[in-house]
This record gives structure tokens, C-alpha cells and sequence, in this order.
């Protein structure tokens, strides 16, 4: 695989890049359908629900967490997932001046 050359595009692009790569899994999605719809999600609710084993459920949850779409917090030893709303927010205007641009330009 070649160098990115990251340096190259706006903070923007590539934040949008970055976060298209997170969104691309449809598990991951998947992931984050069902957790917008509960109070606090563990691993083991949301592996049942999408029918994907713990560990693969698990290996997902970090890759979104990480991304910052997802918040957690621990209730005894169980780990409850939400989603930021903010960072959510944040995706859906990258998302939206992506498209804007874009279209502004092509048609």
C-alpha cells in the first residue's frame, strides 16, 4: 500500500475519510442503528441483537469508540455503550458539506 500523502488535503477531507472508514463496515453500522435506539447497550445485547459473535461485536465497538461516536460507561462490570450525539452531529456536517460541495461543483 502506498503512502496517503494526508498532508496533502484539508483537515476537513480528511476527517471525512476517516470517519467514511468507520461507517464502512455494515456491522459497524449495523452497531450503531441499535445503539441509538437504548438508554446504554452492553456488547452482549448488541451482539445478540445484529447476530455477530462477542468477540467480533467487541473488535467493532473499539473501532466506533475510537472514531468518537461512541461514549461508555461502566454499571458494575458491564461496559454500556451510547452514541455522542455531538460527534454524531459533526459526521452529519462533514457528510452534508460533502454532498453541497460536490454538487455544487458537478451540476
Amino acid at each position: 500500500m502506498g503512502v496517503s500523502k494526508r498532508f496533502l488535503h484539508s483537515v476537513q477531507v480528511n476527517q471525512l475519510a476517516d470517519m467514511a472508514k468507520v461507517l464502512s463496515h455494515p456491522a459497524r453500522i449495523s452497531i450503531l442503528n441499535y445503539i441509538g435506539d437504548c438508554e446504554g447497550c452492553s456488547c452482549m445485547q448488541i451482539a445478540g441483537n445484529i447476530r455477530l459473535s462477542q468477540p467480533t461485536t467487541s473488535q467493532h465497538l473499539q473501532v466506533i469508540k475510537k472514531s468518537g461516536l461512541l461514549k461508555s460507561r461502566f454499571v458494575g462490570k458491564s461496559q454500556l455503550y451510547t452514541i455522542n450525539k455531538d460527534k454524531l452531529t459533526a459526521l452529519k456536517e462533514l457528510f452534508q458539506d460533502f454532498f453541497e460541495t460536490t454538487e455544487q461543483k458537478c451540476c
